[in-house]
Order: structure tokens, then C-alpha cells, then sequence
């Protein structure tokens, strides 16, 4: 077999591969073969049919196809082996060249060549600081408190305030007293002071008794969202059909094992929340550490990114959003809607970026790993410690014992973990702490 290698752009390899008459031969007699046991003719037992009659049945161009067939999964496979490629996608067929002897044009897109200038050994980058304040974690406590606050009627003589929530009817008509279209809302609920109208209107039901009914004059602002109403000054025809007030929950030990599932007392749940906000404000530092120092990578790197595996990098970014909008009840169909793109176009305008340059950070990590293995070392007690941090965050016992199998030396899960511990180490090799 002889071969004949090209290196073209965005990491695609071209071969011309020649098989001589010899084993050109053996390839077809091994297609004939399968013809003679496989094939289906009138007249004939299947298994049990004559090469005399197969090449008639078939025609010799169609066994030419079958042999090509035969013959290039061994001689790509030994081709890859003989020129060490490395292919990301299968290869393509571009031309066959001849059928005897056999020479065919492929193109192999290959893992791209990283060089990485020796410059990255003076990259030295400022260590971001995170810190929880009190306010950050009364305001997170305030979240969970609006989250399971619940709500019970008021009695007659209640009225409006702030933090209630009130079941209103009410239209609204421009400056003519004809009536706005989209503006009837019958038995619908607001909670004062969630902002969810527009400026002016809950306050002004401040003060208010369940059965009040009342005009509310409302001046939309000039840059209000919905043009079709910016700027225009209408008024509301509102009747309170129904007053609740709002009852916050307890933090009461019970309360908390429900939030979290740990008996705690307020004291321990508030220092809970404060490792919670500081270990979110810690990875999202190492992903803004990482960004920073790939794009200072970047710059002295040279690779060329094939389009294949560009493709599939999109694929996943954008089955990740998907999965993401799912989580937030929102349809990936009515989203694009809303932005006036089809699926090619997000994905070209706001998904290739971001692939792109995960990608790019893949492969410069990968490259350095190799180029500083002790930088990107983890340790075994490194791996316990990280896993034991996966696991405090359950307590159920079906969770741990499915957790205890995923993260063994053996498994995908604990390699890809030990990977991307080893990024770590190697990014912050990059860093010093601010003075």
C-alpha cells in the first residue's frame, strides 16, 4: 500500500491511498464471497449461488463498488496507523481514483497541532478576591424568606400594604375613555411591590379594602418596554376583590432541616449560607480566572481548529442551553421567536463564539498539562477531598452509595474530575494573590 499525505488547512489531512492489483484481487474475492452467501436471486437457494452468476446478476461495476467497500476500512485504518493520525471525525471519501490499481482520495480531519509560545512561562496574572458581606447574606436569607412566604385573607377591615398580595379586576382606557386593548385582567393576583406592573399602579392601590373600586390615573413612561403604550397617559378602572397578607416562614430548626436537610440551629444556618454564597463566588472567580488566562493564551498559540470538531463543540454548548431553558420552564422554539432567529442563526451568532473558545481553552490546557505535568498533578488525597465536597452536599442514602460507585479510579466520572482538577491546579499556577 502506498500512500501520498497533504496537510491542508483547519487541521484536514489529505491521502491518496494506492492498493496494487494483488490485493486488489483479495478484495474482491472477498466481496464476491459475500455475494455468493448474502445474495437473493430467482432460481437460486440462497448460500448457493455460483461467482458466474453473481457477476452477471450484479455487473461488474457494481462488485468494483463492493470492493472499494471491502477494501478501504483496512487500508484507512492501517493508513491512520502508518502516518500516526489522530482523526476527530471519521474520514471522507472525496474520489476514487482508479479501481485497479486502486487509489483513493481521502480527507481526514485530525486533533489539531497546539504550539504553545514559551512566553506562557511569564503569564503572571492577579488572584481575584471573594468575600461574603452580612448584607449578601441577609439578602440571601430575605430570598429564601419571599420564596416560602405564604399568604392568608384578610379579615374586613384590612387594608392594603406593602408585601400583600391582592386579587384585583381592572381596565384601562386611553385619555378618551376608550378602553386599551390587553388591559383587562379579571381576578388577578399581584403581590405589592413585586414590580410586575407598570410604575405607579401598585402603589397607588396602597390603603385600599377588599370591594373598593376606584380610577387609577397611570402615565406609562416614554421608554417603557411595550412601545405601543410608551408614553401614553391612560387610567385604570381597579376593583380589590380579595386582600391577602403575607406570613413569612420561621427559621426554626424543623424549617431549615426541610430547606436543607440538616439540623441545624439560625446561628449555623446563617454561616451555611454564608459557605454556600462564598463557594458560588468562588467557582464563578476561577471561571472568570480561566477566561482571563486563556485569552492571554490565546495570544501565543498557534492551532488551527478543524470544522468538524468545531461542530460538534457547538452541538453540545448549544444542547447545554437547551437543557439550561428546559430547567427555567422556557422553550428553546419560543426563545428563538423572541429573537427573530432560526436555530443556524443563534447558533452562528451566539453559540460559536462561546464553543469556540471552550475549545480553545480545551486545547491549550490539554497542551500544558503535557508541558507541566507536575503543575497539573493531583494528588489522591487531593481526589478525596474534592469527592468528599461532592457528597456533603447529600445526605440521601441512595444518592452517597450511587455516587460512591460513579467516582472510582476506574470510572469515566472520576477521570474526568481528576481532569479537571488538574486544569485547576494548572490555572492558578498562573495566579498570585492580590497584596
Amino acid at each position: 500500500m502506498k500512500i501520498e499525505r497533504k496537510d491542508l488547512e483547519k487541521s484536514v489531512v489529505e491521502l491518496i491511498i494506492e492498493v496494487d492489483t494483488k490485493n486488489v484481487a483479495k478484495y474482491r474475492k472477498a466481496a464476491v464471497k459475500y455475494l455468493t452467501e448474502n445474495a437473493d436471486i430467482q432460481g437460486f437457494r440462497k448460500g448457493h449461488v455460483s461467482e458466474a452468476v453473481v457477476v452477471k446478476h450484479y455487473g461488474e461495476d457494481y462488485i468494483s463498488q463492493m470492493t472499494v467497500d471491502f477494501a478501504i476500512d483496512k487500508v484507512y485504518r492501517e493508513a491512520l496507523k502508518k502516518e500516526k493520525l489522530l482523526p476527530v471525525a471519521q474520514g471522507e471519501i472525496k474520489e476514487v481514483i482508479s479501481q485497479n490499481p486502486m487509489k483513493i482520495r481521502m480527507a481526514v480531519e485530525v486533533f489539531p497541532t497546539i504550539e504553545v509560545d514559551a512566553k506562557y512561562k511569564k503569564i503572571s496574572l492577579t488572584k481575584k478576591e471573594t468575600k461574603v458581606s452580612a448584607a449578601e447574606v441577609k439578602a440571601a436569607m430575605e430570598d429564601i424568606e419571599t420564596r416560602f412566604t405564604t399568604f392568608q385573607e384578610a379579615d374586613a377591615k384590612g387594608k392594603v400594604a406593602d408585601g400583600d398580595r391582592v386579587t384585583i379586576t381592572t381596565q384601562g382606557f386611553d385619555k378618551d375613555k376608550k378602553e386599551l386593548a390587553n388591559t383587562n385582567m379579571e381576578a388577578y393576583p399581584l403581590v405589592i411591590g413585586s414590580g410586575m406592573l407598570v410604575p405607579g399602579f401598585e402603589e397607588g392601590l396602597i390603603g385600599t379594602k377588599a370591594g373598593d373600586e376606584m380610577e387609577l390615573p397611570i402615565n406609562f413612561p416614554k421608554d417603557y418596554h411595550n412601545g405601543e403604550f410608551a408614553g401614553l397617559k391612560t387610567t385604570f378602572k381597579v376593583k380589590i376583590d380579595k386582600i391577602e397578607k403575607a406570613v413569612k416562614p420561621e427559621f426554626t430548626p424543623e424549617f431549615i432541616k426541610q430547606l436543607r436537610g440538616k439540623d441545624l440551629d439560625l446561628k449555623w444556618f446563617k454561616d451555611l449560607i454564608k459557605a454556600e454564597i462564598l463557594d458560588t463566588k468562588d467557582s464563578n472567580a476561577r471561571m472568570e480566572e480561566e477566561s482571563e488566562l486563556i485569552e492571554e493564551l490565546v495570544k501565543i498559540t498557534k492551532m488551527e481548529i478543524g470544522d468538524k470538531m468545531l461542530e460538534e463543540q457547538i452541538k453540545k454548548v448549544f444542547e447545554e442551553i437547551k437543557q439550561n431553558m428546559a430547567n427555567d420552564n422556557v422553550v428553546m422554539k419560543d426563545y428563538l421567536e423572541s429573537l427573530k432567529m432560526d436555530e443556524e442563526q443563534y447558533k452562528e451568532t451566539n453559540v460559536k463564539p462561546v464553543a469556540l473558545k471552550r475549545l480553545q481553552g480545551e486545547l491549550i490546557l490539554n497542551k500544558l498539562s503535557e508541558l507541566e505535568p507536575k503543575k497539573a498533578e493531583v494528588s489522591d488525597k487531593d481526589m478525596e477531598t474534592e469527592i468528599a465536597k461532592i457528597k456533603a452536599w447529600f445526605e440521601n442514602p441512595e444518592v452517597l452509595e450511587r455516587l460512591e460507585k460513579l467516582y472510582t479510579p476506574e470510572n469515566n466520572y472520576y477521570q474526568e474530575l481528576k481532569t479537571r482538577l488538574g486544569f485547576r491546579n494548572l490555572i492558578e499556577s498562573f495566579f498570585k494573590k492580590a497584596k
